[in-house]
């Protein structure tokens, strides 16, 4: 058989990148590729030369050839685990693994890139210790583990591995003869740690009865034909040897396998009439499905009537694989008492609430090793993870008790009541959220039942940074404002559309503006995903709402800080226009702008109705934009003149580099920003396009900020030095 070696340089994984050489043997499956090697290897040998092209294209093939290797290779997610430990192993011998091991536990795992490349599993700092693969060991003066176990029957195969626990009770128990016997059988040998966890009274209920007890448990531990990890399927279940119960394997994406949620910690080791696989616990045998776990529990006592509540009895008698996060009867008594007869007494609410405590997919315990957004029957999701060896629901540890297993799917229990914002009033859903001072100002306000009751309505909730620096007194204006905070209808943010009207409460029109990066209200923009509550919805914005009020004329007008502005508009023949309808964004001069400038051009200026007008459409871009809207590059046409260049820093907004000092100011046919500094074009700069041998004349910021420099004297000192010259005379 014809052997190619291949050898790839930097192959990805993850955030790491590795060296990985892989022998590829031709096959029938496998001559298109190699028919393709033969023809450029014998014209090397005939002296013709192999063009770059050709070259090119045979280091694609490698590649390919690689991934197709790897492919066949890594068959599972277990596979490809093993696969990646056994790369980062190989510095040190043959056959030799990776592994991660939880600082302060015996807990092990085969590792994958994103553990590799973390140090960590469920959160915890882990040391790598290198260990042989499974069915090698080491031999006395050679590097790494050069020597396969050897072949014998599980009986002596479970000393050889350390499942030496298991082996004695296999003696006791009378299953020796069975298992050096001929046959071919599949054990999951519980290791020596997972008997000695055991509560004693199970123990000893089993040794004190081998022939029977002990022998029929050891029994439900063996499938009666041989398993590989390739062959151990998620989802899929296996008669066992004690009385054909099955037995339920999970085969996760991170690599993890599990039997009855017990895990595989060594696995594939092989014998001469089967095949071991030790798992950290001994496994029971299951029964019922996850519905009679619940009925014959009293912890759930609550949970069982809220099920049969929901008609949700069916749905977990018949077969599927579900993850039941159970909430005590503690759990519910946390609930405040008239939030929990609401729901009790409202069907949907309730489905939903029960709904979400149930994951589409079976997640035993030791499948997490990190934080992982699951979808639940609900259908939005939940954060399930791991801090140690608390598993963890949203973050929180809240899982008293894990892995009860049933039929149809596995029951972890937890004390607190998981509550979705569709089974939420708006009250709710503002409360204990990045929106609490807005909740209390809307109960100040008398809106209170607004917010609990079954009216459909949108909320626009500001987050609790809006409202720094501003009084809170209740005052009749604030009163009316809040007011303008709850839109008539139920929205959700999806169907907004650019020009929409919403109507508040107050009776005002409020518009909606769809820019590239922003959806917003009027001046305040959506800072997160919608709430979607059982009644209501609630949209959270970034600021407080400001209802339009008049034309930006009339706007200018009722505000002192403009009154020369108003002045020099009505010289210049532009008040019609800014009373008239439109988009406009205006970048309004302040008194101290205008007061800034030197009287004498003030003065040239006003003698000049036309050069006044073009000054302040300068000011004036053609379309609506609300600071909200502002990106790092954000460019506004303006009714005259070259492009406006817009920025932020730190929160602030500036136009031409100069900052905006009041923003959103809101009119009914544009918006006002305030500005103390008359806006001026940015100086050009000319650059040469090494690339194209042309001279490009570009305008912004940055080049600005390069003319300003090669005015500064510090700058022409140092074109006047020494070694400045030298450097000119070289280029």
């Amino acid at each position: 058989m014809h052997q190619s070696l291949i050898v790839v340089e930097n192959v990805h994984c993850a955030s790491v990148s590795e060296s990985v050489v892989f022998l590829v043997v031709s096959s029938p499956s496998l001559n298109t590729g190699v028919s393709v090697l033969k023809p450029l290897a014998a014209r090397r040998r005939s002296g013709v030369r192999v063009q770059g092209r050709e070259m090119k294209r045979l280091t694609w093939f490698a590649l390919a050839f690689t991934l197709i290797a790897t492919g066949f290779a890594a068959k599972t997610p277990y596979q490809a685990v093993l696969q990646h430990s056994r790369i980062r192993g190989r510095s040190h011998g043959p056959n030799v693994c990776a592994m991660q091991n939880i600082q302060g536990s015996d807990k092990k795992y085969f590792t994958n890139c994103k553990q590799w490349y973390h140090r960590k599993i469920c959160g915890k700092p882990t040391v790598v210790t290198y260990e042989c693969c499974p069915g090698y060991e080491k031999v006395t003066g050679e590097k790494g583990c050069p020597a396969a176990l050897p072949l014998v029957n599980i009986y002596k195969t479970l000393g050889v591995i350390g499942a030496t626990t298991t082996k004695m009770y296999s003696e006791r128990a009378n299953l020796q003869e069975e298992i050096e016997g001929p046959g071919s059988f599949t054990f999951f040998a519980p290791s020596n740690e997972a008997w000695a966890a055991l509560p004693t009274e199970i123990l000893d209920a089993l040794v004190s009865n081998v022939n029977i007890e002990l022998l029929n448990a050891l029994h439900y531990h063996m499938i009666n034909k041989r398993l590989t990890s390739d062959d151990l399927k998620h989802g899929a279940s296996f008669p066992s040897m004690y009385q054909d119960l099955n037995v339920h394997i999970q085969h996760y994406s991170n690599g993890v396998v599990t039997v009855n949620c017990a895990r595989l910690v060594k696995t594939d080791q092989h014998a001469t009439n089967g095949i071991v696989h030790v798992v950290d616990r001994v496994i029971t045998a299951i029964t019922n499905n996850v519905n009679s776990l619940i009925d014959t529990d009293d912890d759930l006592d609550t949970l069982r009537t809220a099920v049969a509540a929901a008609g949700l009895t069916s749905l977990l008698e018949n077969e599927g694989s579900y993850t039941i996060f159970a909430p005590t009867n503690e759990a519910f008594e946390k609930i405040p008492p008239e939030t929990l007869t609401r729901i009790l007494g409202d069907p949907l609410a309730l489905k939903d609430l029960l709904n979400y405590h149930i994951l589409k997919s079976l997640h035993c315990s030791e499948s997490i090793v990190a934080g992982t957004p699951m979808e639940t029957l609900q259908g939005t999701v939940l954060e399930v993870g791991c801090d140690g060896e608390e598993m963890t629901i949203n973050g929180k540890a809240i899982v008293t008790q894990r892995d009860k297993l049933g039929t149809n799917g596995v029951i972890h229990y937890i004390n607190e009541l998981l509550i979705p914002d569709s089974a939420k009033t708006l009250m709710e859903l503002a409360e204990g959220s990045v929106v609490t001072t807005a909740s209390k100002l809307f109960k100040d306000a008398g809106l209170t039942d607004h917010l609990i009751g079954s009216e459909a309505v949108t909320l626009l909730a500001p987050l609790n940074d809006a409202f720094k620096d501003k009084s809170l007194a209740m005052t009749p204006d604030m009163k009316k404002l809040l007011r303008n905070h709850i839109l008539k209808e139920r929205f959700s943010s999806k169907n907004l559309y650019h020009g929409q009207e919403l109507e508040t409460l107050g009776g005002v029109k409020l518009r909606v503006f769809v820019f590239r990066n922003s959806l917003c209200i009027e001046n305040a923009c959506i800072a997160a995903d919608d709430k979607n509550g059982r009644f209501a919805n609630m949209f959270i914005i970034n600021k407080l709402l400001t209802p339009p009020m008049g034309t930006v004329m009339d706007l200018l007008k009722a505000d002192d800080r403009f009154s020369t502005l108003v002045g020099i508009i009505q010289r210049a023949g532009l008040t019609e226009l800014l009373n008239k309808k439109g988009t406009y964004t205006f970048f309004a001069p302040t008194n101290a702008a205008f007061s800034a400038m030197p009287p004498a051009d003030l003065s040239k200026l006003m003698r000049n109705p036309k050069e006044l007008a073009n000054l302040l459409k300068y000011h004036i871009g053609e379309e609506f934009l609300v600071s909200g809207a502002v990106t790092s590059h954000t460019r506004v046409t303006p009714l005259t003149g070259d492009k406006l260049e817009l920025g932020t820093r730190n929160t602030t907004v500036y136009v031409n580099r100069v900052p905006v000092v009041e923003a959103d100011l809101m009119a009914t046919n544009g918006v006002v920003h305030a500005v103390d500094v008359i806006v001026k074009p940015l100086p050009p700069k000319i650059v040469s396009d090494q690339a194209e041998g042309s001279t490009i004349r570009r305008t912004s910021a940055v080049w600005a900020g390069s003319q300003v420099m090669k005015n500064d004297e510090l700058f022409q000192k140092v074109l006047r030095s020494h070694s400045s010259r030298k450097m000119s005379r070289v280029q």
